[in-house]
């Protein structure tokens, strides 16, 4: 018996071995058939990570409007938020906008 014959014959050994034939259906149905798969945690976890992005965006946005709300504490910073902002004016004051044109023609 050459070494070839011998490995082939122990392959088969091993591919028909009960606890085998029994463990690759059941690794392929828990991988990618099953409710609980690997393909359905890996969906979930990409969508953890977005929202834990999101959170941290919002986190942030938090934060810069905390700022923007102690600046704003000062009636001068206020009057001029409100100006930029909204385009709020005093009684009596005209106010121009002017646009430039940026756009190459």
């Amino acid at each position: 018996m050459s070494f070839k014959e011998f490995k082939n014959k122990k392959i088969i050994k091993i591919l028909t071995n009960s606890f085998v034939l029994i463990s690759i259906p059941f690794i392929i149905w828990m991988l990618f058939f099953d409710e609980n798969s690997y393909l359905v945690h890996r969906k979930f976890d990409l969508e953890i990570k977005d929202l834990e992005n999101t959170i941290h965006f919002y986190k942030n946005k938090i934060e810069e409007d905390k700022a923007t709300i102690k600046k704003l504490e000062d009636s001068l910073q206020l009057e001029r938020f409100a100006r930029e902002k909204y385009l709020l004016k005093k009684e009596n004051e005209d106010i121009y906008i002017i646009e430039f044109d940026t756009l190459k023609k």
